[in-house]
């Protein structure tokens, strides 16, 4: 038997087979979960690439429905949750897996950001999970989980993370006061904060490739993450494994958060460290 049979629940957010949210939905089909899944809107209908690419992933594992949705529009989302309402009934999941910031002010300092820039980031990488926890509660079955992905730029400054870091500490912060509201229906929060993985968002950050080098060398592994560890991690807090933990943002980096300074032998062996 699988973690997750009988279970039924939707995934908003992958973008293509690199997506974080892709990772974790392929534990979950494993685990014989029924996922419902949401795309971007695509611009012209007949030429539906973002639709294309989701199903093209989703559908031979079995998804149950794949609909469009701008979480910048509450009639988007008010349509997607009375699909899942009538196809599922009651849920047990949600993962949310959606952030976004204009390029031009999210490649430069914070202080330069514009005030559109910073409203429209925070309302798609913030706000969207907000209106979704409030959507979810009506339908969710008792033990339920909802997960959103963060990242550890979202606590400490990460050089080229600049503007998204503001969102994602935003976000962590949003987990901890939904997971308080929502606990007392046995519905749990929580954030996964992963290590640098190659995904579309992650190419807008600035210096990506030194970033896994930093982390290859800096994290107590020695190693980055792999997508499947992230896929696991991100399964197990959405399922009753994890059923004593809510409020919560998991690391799964390695342990590269730990680190004040870098390891003795960072850059050479611990004699040549210590001269």
């Amino acid at each position: 038997m699988g973690l997750f049979d009988g279970k039924k629940g939707v995934v908003f957010g992958i973008a293509n087979e690199r997506s974080i949210a892709w990772a974790i939905t392929q534990q979950l089909f494993a685990q014989g979960a029924e996922i419902g899944f949401t795309h971007l809107p695509d611009k012209d209908p007949e030429r539906p690439k973002n639709a294309n690419k989701v199903k093209k992933l989703v559908e031979p594992l079995g998804a149950k429905f794949v609909v469009p949705c701008d979480v910048q529009k509450d009639e988007d989302l008010d349509a997607v949750f009375a699909k899942i309402t009538e196809q599922f009934g009651k849920i047990d999941f949600v993962l949310h897996s959606i952030a976004f910031a204009p390029p031009a002010d999210l490649t430069q300092e914070v202080y330069k950001c514009s005030r559109a820039g910073f409203s429209l980031s925070m309302d798609i990488s913030v706000y969207s999970l907000i209106a979704m926890c409030g959507r979810a509660k009506a339908i969710m079955n008792p033990g339920g989980s909802i997960l959103t992905l963060t990242y550890l730029g979202g606590e400490k400054v990460i050089p080229g993370y600049n503007l998204m870091g503001l969102c994602k500490s935003a976000l962590e912060s949003s987990v901890e006061y939904i997971a308080s509201e929502m606990g007392a229906d046995g519905v749990r929060v929580n954030a996964l904060s992963a290590g640098p993985v190659r995904t579309i968002s992650a190419s807008g950050v600035g210096d990506f490739k030194k970033m896994l080098t930093l982390y290859e060398t800096f994290s107590p592994l020695r190693r980055n993450i792999t997508e499947e560890e992230v896929g696991k991690s991100g399964m197990f807090l959405l399922s009753d494994m994890s059923g004593g933990i809510t409020g919560e943002t998991l690391h799964v980096d390695c342990g590269y958060h730990v680190m004040g300074g870098p390891p003795l032998d960072a850059f050479g062996n611990k004699a040549e460290a210590s001269e």
